[in-house]
This record gives C-alpha cells, structure tokens and sequence, in this order.
C-alpha cells in the first residue's frame, strides 16, 4: 500500500500513460501535459490530505467532484487530438476510471467500494429482479411524461455483443464505481444511514443527467435516472459489488439503447 502523505507517487501512473500517448502520437503540448497533470494529481492529493479522518469528509466529495466534472462537461477531450479526436470520450473515462481507482482504493483506502468481479448467492435473481422491476415502473412511466417511445433498432441487434461490452466497460463500470462504490458508500457513512445513502446518491445520479440531450433542465431525465439509480444502488447493497450493479445498469442502457427513443 502507498502511504497516503506520498499521494503523488500512484498518480503518476495515469499521468506518465498520459504522455506516453502524448509523446508517441506526436501530440504533445505543455498545456495538455499541465491539464493530465491537474487532473491526475489533484483528486489524490485531496484524498491524502483528509488524513486518517473516517470517511465522509470534504476532501471525498471534492475528489469525486473533481473526477466527474471534467469527464461530465468534456474538458479533457481536448488531451486526446489523435486519432482526430475520435477515442476522446474512451480515453477520458479509462484515464478518470484509473485515477479514481488509485485514488479511493490506494490513497484513502475506502472500504466496501465492492471493486470485484465475481458471483455471489443469488445474484442472478437481484441483478435480474432488479432490472425486471425498474424496467416495469420506467417504461410507461417514461411513455407518459413523453421521455421515450418505443423505436426497435433491429439492425443494430447484430452489433448486440460489441454494445453490451461498449456499455459495460464505457459507461455501466465508471459510472457504478463513482455512483455506488465511492458516493453511496460516503454519503451513507455521512448520513450516518445506508437507507438515506442509497436514496442520496440515486437522487445525485439523477440530478448528474440534468444537461444531457442538450436540455437543461431535463427534468424527465433526472426523474427516470434518479429512479434508475434506485435500483443501481439496490443490487449494489444486497450484492456488496459494483459488478452486480453495473450489470443492472448494463442491461438498462442496452435494452434503451435498442427498443427506444429518446425524445
């Protein structure tokens, strides 16, 4: 384990892939190298400085902030120019997912994340559950406040294996590692309460999708993903694993993905 007063030693892992992408796509800039390096160094650094304190201080929620704005409001696609930009929002969340990893499970230690992979007792049923109840609740409440309408894409359903695996890695794992592992468990430890730190951070994933679609405020949005993060922080309880609930979350964005539109 690193000690937590030495904060910048984990993070100069990201940082260094960062410019050994930099350097050997020709496409280094100081400017890049300064906003990888703020970004890389920062959220550690808070980390560290929160000391031995129980978690649930400032210091977390100012490192989680600080990882999910710049990848929220596209700050870092500007770090990834080759190839034209294109693997911009992949390589923003692997180097965000990295950095978050070294620094909530390196640096501060925080227990009960569930960062595994693995396959408990009945964890089928609540994954399946789980998804299968929030599926009958959003569908046609999402019909209703004229959110979504049913738009099946069956020529996508060939492209089915590389979507779900896209959706998993990309988007499900990062967003249940800092929505579940990190926020639910801080602010169930604040609120000195699991019930009210599962409601919290649902409400938190919800509001997280106020801008998206390029609406603000997208009030159906935040309501279908606040209940969505209901059911994410659910199976993330009973099972002890964001692995569980990034399936939920998988199979949610799959199924939207496939049979629906967005309006």
């Amino acid at each position: 384990m690193f000690p937590r007063r030495a904060a910048w030693l984990p993070a100069v892992l990201p940082l260094l892939a960062y410019l050994i992408y930099a350097l050997g796509t020709n496409s280094f800039a100081l400017w890049r190298a300064g906003i990888a390096a703020a970004f890389t160094l920062a959220p550690p650094v808070l980390l560290a400085s929160a000391g031995e304190k129980m978690p649930g201080v400032w210091q977390d929620y100012a490192a989680a902030l600080a990882l999910w704005l710049p990848v929220k409001f596209r700050w870092l696609y500007y770090l990834w120019p080759y190839p034209s930009e294109r693997l911009s929002y992949v390589f923003t969340v692997l180097l965000a997912l990295n950095v978050g990893i070294i620094g909530f499970l390196f640096v501060r230690r925080l227990d009960g994340v569930g960062y595994t992979v693995g396959w408990g007792r009945r964890w089928g049923l609540t994954i399946v559950l789980n998804f299968a109840i929030f599926a009958a609740i959003a569908i046609p409440l999402g019909q209703a406040v004229g959110f979504i309408g049913l738009n099946p894409l069956w020529l996508e359903w060939k492209m089915l294996p590389l979507t779900v695996l896209s959706i998993f890695f990309f988007t499900a794992w990062p967003e249940e590692f800092l929505f579940r592992g990190v926020l639910q468990n801080l602010l169930s430890r604040t609120l000195g309460s699991a019930e009210l730190g599962w409601l919290a951070a649902a409400v938190v994933f919800g509001l997280a999708h106020i801008t998206n679609y390029g609406q603000f405020p997208n009030w159906r949005y935040v309501l279908l993903a606040t209940m969505a993060g209901i059911f994410y922080g659910r199976a993330w309880r009973r099972t002890g694993s964001i692995f569980a609930s990034t399936l939920v979350h998988t199979a949610v964005n799959t199924a939207w993905h496939l049979l629906f539109r967005t309006f």
